[in-house]
């Protein structure tokens, strides 16, 4: 089999794996004819894929050849698809290649399970060990760790990549249980940890090195050895959704303790896509699009807006079913569900209030905080800041506006469900 078919092979088994971003890392550039690449993603030319993510990384498996069977992954055992495998070096040369193209800024390289974890862990942990030493490598590398592999490989992993990522899969035990019964999840965790414990070596390390440095600097000194990088963009994870019938309150629920656990730079949310000659333990339609969205939107509440997960799906003992509203942003949704908290008076309320009023993002909250100190803030001055005044003045308070009773109005709802606001991740 050619190089070009492997790629039509491989590059579409890795489609279904969400957590590619390219955040995140530290500076890295090609200086004075050295090395080749850069993780600061100028010119840079991006694709987008058919569900509108961005993709400027080399996006593949090493092999969809998998021992494991797990009923919701089209590259499982008993899947009837094409198979391919790479060679490290083919691998090695496509990344090289499509950066020189500027077609790409680095590498996401996952893989199916061959041999053993070890066996395939070696050989992702190869293809990065060669970029980085034989052809002196400066892009982005992302790779997809196995959590059976050693600790070693792991470890290794961590030298060469920019981030690591270990998918959780579902997100609760019973559901791995059910679906993916060769996955341990008990092991998936214990790797997790691992990764952080190196990862917060390696920060330290850093930090005692730039005090060491700082406190030397006034003597003529030698050159002194870097100290270690370990991943320095983090780590990430993967949930699948709606191959069971998890709510979105235990998604979220797990979500909130992977960040407190593992300091998890992201989850994500990949909405199940049914898969050809499905088991019967799986749904026959994917959930709508809608709910990946919401959970998003939900989960950059609980990381920068200083949400609760269980404020942003309230128990069931409330009357909640456990899921996100798919007819308004979760944001909007908690502010109608506690009118009593507004209207809030943007000159006085403390910012933690202020990132809770719905069409008000964190930049623009930073920036009333800024000009409130010098004036009282009025209603031409969210004009300017360009935050949907529709969906912000029913619950705030300025000193040329009061918003009455469209506040307990009880249409309210209504109105945003016939005409919602469709508000972007970083201006919820």
């Amino acid at each position: 089999m050619n190089t070009q078919r492997k790629l039509a092979i491989l590059a579409d088994a890795a489609k279904y794996d969400a957590s590619c971003a390219s955040s995140g890392t530290r500076s890295r550039n090609s200086v004075g004819g050295r090395g080749i690449g850069s993780t600061e993603g100028s010119g840079i030319c991006h694709s987008y894929a058919p569900d509108g993510r961005c993709i400027s990384l080399l996006k593949i498996l090493l092999t969809n050849f998998c021992q494991y069977d797990c009923l919701y992954c089209v590259n499982r055992v008993t899947s009837n698809v094409p198979r391919a495998r790479f060679t490290v070096d083919e691998v090695v040369q496509l990344t090289l290649d499509f950066y020189r193209r500027n077609c790409i800024e680095g590498l996401f390289l996952s893989s199916g399970i061959i041999q053993s974890p070890d066996y395939t862990m070696e050989q992702v942990v190869e293809v990065a060990r060669v970029l980085r030493e034989v052809h002196d490598f400066r892009g982005y590398i992302h790779l997809k760790t196995i959590p059976e592999a050693s600790p070693e490989l792991l470890q290794k992993a961590g030298r060469y990549a920019d981030r690591l990522s270990i998918n959780v899969e579902l997100p609760t035990v019973q559901g791995l249980e059910t679906l993916a019964p060769e996955k341990d999840g008990a092991a998936i965790r214990r790797s997790m940890a691992r990764l952080r414990v190196h990862i917060d070596d390696a920060k330290d390390a850093q930090r005692e090195a730039a005090k060491t440095r700082v406190m030397s600097m006034p003597q003529a000194s030698a050159r002194r050895a870097p100290a270690p990088v370990f991943a320095p963009a983090g780590q990430s994870t993967q949930m699948i959704v709606g191959a069971d019938a998890t709510d979105d309150r235990t998604i979220l629920s797990a979500s909130a303790q992977l960040y407190g656990a593992y300091r998890l730079r992201r989850v994500y949310y990949s909405a199940f896509s049914p898969i050809p000659d499905a088991s019967s333990s799986l749904p026959l339609a994917a959930p709508p699009m809608v709910r990946e969205h919401r959970l998003y939107q939900a989960d950059w509440l609980m990381r920068f807006y200083g949400f609760a997960h269980d404020e942003i799906v309230p128990a069931a003992a409330d009357g909640s079913t456990g899921m996100l509203s798919l007819d308004v942003d979760p944001k909007l949704a908690w502010a109608l569900a506690h009118r009593e908290r507004f209207p809030v008076d943007l000159d006085t309320a403390p910012r933690e209030m202020l990132l809770r009023v719905p069409g008000l993002g964190v930049k623009a909250v930073e920036r009333l905080l800024v000009a409130r100190r010098v004036r009282r803030v009025r209603s031409d001055d969210l004009a300017r800041l360009h935050v949907p005044l529709k969906k912000v003045l029913p619950f705030v308070q300025l000193v040329d506006h009061r918003p009455g009773r469209a506040l307990d109005a009880g249409d309210l709802a209504s109105r945003f469900r016939a005409a919602p606001v469709q508000a972007s991740l970083f201006s919820t």
